[in-house]
């Protein structure tokens, strides 16, 4: 259903004019006065207040934002032909060592130890790869093959290579030449001639015999940035497009793992791509209502990639790397301490792989991957949510540890998966007592609870720790459900919550919603910020709420009260203001949350306003209302303007809106 418009919002939409104007002969009885100093600045806004939380659940890097289209294009998933299909009866054939051989065939790559040995009896011995739920191409973009190859017994010349739809015609073809029994790299480049969704790939052989392959793959030439093998350009533009202070990755509670042998190794996630060693995704079988046995990590994006991308959108990077426990919601597997140092110490090779000279040997793997300036690292988090003593005594060390070796490096700490109860009451005085300088809380909860808290960090000691909200989403039906919706009704909570984040920027200095991103056909989790396909994407509500906060955050706190006092759900209204000292523009951000329009007069004072305001409306009474691929911008900003009355800006809010005002000064 289409969501039910205020009245104000279907005559602006209709007319394109701005939001009601309420001179002194209209104003309403039950006019709103609310006062701005715009003066004072009450605190300092953190550049890094909104950023983004990136984690690979729900396909989000390897058949998301990695652009590579192959899935298992090195045979290294536990069942080595996951991905690949064999059409017809007894046509393809493995040799007895393929798929779980020992044998090297790249330098001494142990990290990639299996390849495929095909037997080709005929024309009709094809191989095919189905792609991450298929292949998306568009018509006239062009895309990079690139395999291995080693020719065997027989007389095998030549590959051709496809596209081709469901029913096997071709899409875009290339041919490669083989020669010689030695492993040798080969490229070729296939142009798309119709745009599919649910492409793949197929391999066709010239001759008999036998042929080695291994790391096969196909990436678009049109990345991000246009590197080659890069990401995915839509998705990356989306997040870009957001202005984020900040990136934390790579999760998540695949940081921690089921197990500590399936934890996150970042050393493992640089240098050539085909020597980083495959892991089994921790979400592939975490839930029964959505098993993904295919779902693996190749680490294409690594921690270099992940660096780079921070670099890029100019966002502060903020790695996260295991403590020493597994998952306490699967094994609570733990390092004994005595057996520590091997996790302390990647987390001090990490800070040289980022910061350190060339002359260092993680500062030359860096220079050889591309990048020898330093990536000026001054984050790094210690464990993702683990809670009790167990995770206290193991922060103890990694914070001794790299404060002597690193004092100027700010050590995010965690205070466990929720926002309150016997786990976090116990972080937070245990990280408190320890002086820890930023502690990550997280909370998934109804969007009542959002908008019952916007006061939560009002009562915060202004001098304990400071606060990353570290992954934050309001659930619709209840936590891991499946049925959760980004709807309206979430965003709008999260917005009104957030007015209280902001209110608190001396305390909250980071925050950013989780998960961020989700294949319509590979998710595991919902809600989720973005959504994509093999071909679209398209940010939801909460997506644009985030947007809105993130691009007018400011450099300072302002006061706006009501009657003396700040505008925490009176009359479920919510309200922060914030100036930006470079661009010189004062934004106001309200949240209504009641059925009912609001009507305002703002009254501005320690500043000259200019005549007329820039409006931002999102609204909507269709609370279920959610985007879709069908309708991707259903719940977005619409914008307007408004003029002021001297000081004053007199405005009607609409029923279930978030609205931001920005006025220059």
């Amino acid at each position: 259903m289409k969501p039910i418009l205020t009245a104000c919002l279907a005559l602006l939409l209709l007319s394109g004019c701005s939001p009601k104007v309420l001179t002194a002969q209209s104003t309403a009885d039950g006019t709103r006065t609310l006062n701005l100093d715009a003066s004072t600045s009450v605190a300092t806004i953190q550049p890094t207040m909104y950023g983004l939380f990136f984690e690979d659940i729900n396909f989000a890097a390897d058949g998301g934002l990695y652009a590579e289209l192959v899935k298992n294009r090195s045979f290294e998933f536990t069942l080595p032909k996951t991905g690949w299909l064999e059409p017809g009866t007894d046509k393809f054939s493995l040799n007895e060592s393929s798929g779980k051989s020992d044998v090297i065939k790249i330098g001494e790559d142990r990290a990639n130890s299996n390849y495929l040995r095909v037997t080709v009896m005929g024309p009709d011995y094809v191989l095919i790869n189905e792609g991450f739920r298929g292949m998306g191409v568009k018509e006239g973009d062009r895309y990079d093959l690139t395999l291995a190859a080693a020719v065997g017994e027989g007389n095998i010349s030549r590959i051709q290579v496809q596209l081709i739809d469901p029913d096997g015609a071709a899409l875009g073809e290339a041919t490669i030449d083989l020669n010689g029994s030695d492993w040798k790299n080969y490229a070729a480049t296939l142009t798309a001639e119709r745009t599919l969704d649910k492409a793949q790939l197929k391999l066709t052989f010239t001759g008999t015999g036998t042929v080695d392959l291994d790391m096969i793959s196909l990436f678009p030439q049109d990345t991000w940035k246009g590197r080659k093998k890069g990401l995915r350009k839509d998705l990356v533009q989306l997040l870009d497009d957001m202005n984020p202070g900040f990136l934390r990755f790579p999760g998540g509670c695949i940081v921690e793992g089921r197990t500590l042998a399936q934890r996150y190794q970042w050393k493992k996630t640089v240098g050539p791509i085909a020597e980083r060693e495959y892991l089994i995704n921790r979400w592939n079988t975490e839930f029964d209502h959505r098993p993904a046995p295919d779902y693996y990590q190749s680490f294409g994006l690594g921690f270099f990639e992940y660096f780079q991308l921070s670099e890029d959108m100019g966002a502060e990077p903020l790695p996260i790397l295991s403590c020493g426990m597994a998952c306490q919601f699967n094994t609570g597997e733990l390092v004994p301490m005595d057996e520590l140092d091997p996790y302390v110490q990647d987390a001090l090779d990490l800070i040289e792989f980022a910061n350190g000279d060339v002359t260092t040997a993680w500062g030359k793997v860096r220079r050889d991957m591309g990048h020898p300036e330093p990536f000026n690292l001054k984050y790094i988090g210690v464990g993702n949510e683990q809670w009790g003593p167990e995770y206290i005594e193991r922060y103890k060390v990694f914070n001794e540890a790299i404060t002597a070796q690193y004092p100027d490096i700010v050590i995010v700490s965690g205070s466990g998966p929720f926002p309150d109860g016997e786990f976090f009451d116990y972080g937070m005085q245990q990280l408190t007592e320890l002086g820890t300088e930023l502690v990550d809380e997280h909370y998934y909860r109804s969007p009542e609870w959002f908008r019952e808290n916007a006061t939560r960090y009002d009562s915060y000691d202004r001098n304990g720790p400071k606060i990353f909200a570290g992954e934050y989403a309001a659930q619709s039906v209840a936590i891991a459900s499946p049925e959760n919706k980004n709807n309206w009704n979430c965003a709008l909570s999260e917005a009104a919550y957030m007015t209280g984040m902001e209110r608190n920027a001396d305390v909250v200095v980071m925050t950013s919603y989780a998960p961020l991103m989700a294949h319509e056909e590979g998710w595991q989790w919902t809600p989720d910020m973005i959504w994509f396909n093999n071909l679209q994407s398209y940010g939801t509500a909460n997506y644009y709420v985030q947007k809105l906060y993130a691009t007018h955050a400011g450099t300072d706190l302002l006061r706006i009260t009501e009657g003396g006092e700040p505008l925490t759900g009176q009359q479920a209204f919510y309200a922060t203001a914030a100036k930006d000292a470079t661009t010189n523009e004062l934004y106001i951000k309200v949240a209504n949350t009641g059925a009912e329009p609001q009507s305002l007069n703002i009254r501005i004072a320690g500043a000259e306003p200019s005549t007329t305001a820039t409006v931002l409306t999102m609204a909507s009474d269709d609370l279920e209302a959610v985007n879709s691929f069908a309708e991707p911008m259903k719940l977005s900003p619409i914008e307007s303007s408004v003029n002021l009355q001297k000081n004053e800006l007199r405005v009607e809010v609409p029923a279930h809106a978030f609205v931001v005002y920005t006025i220059q000064l």
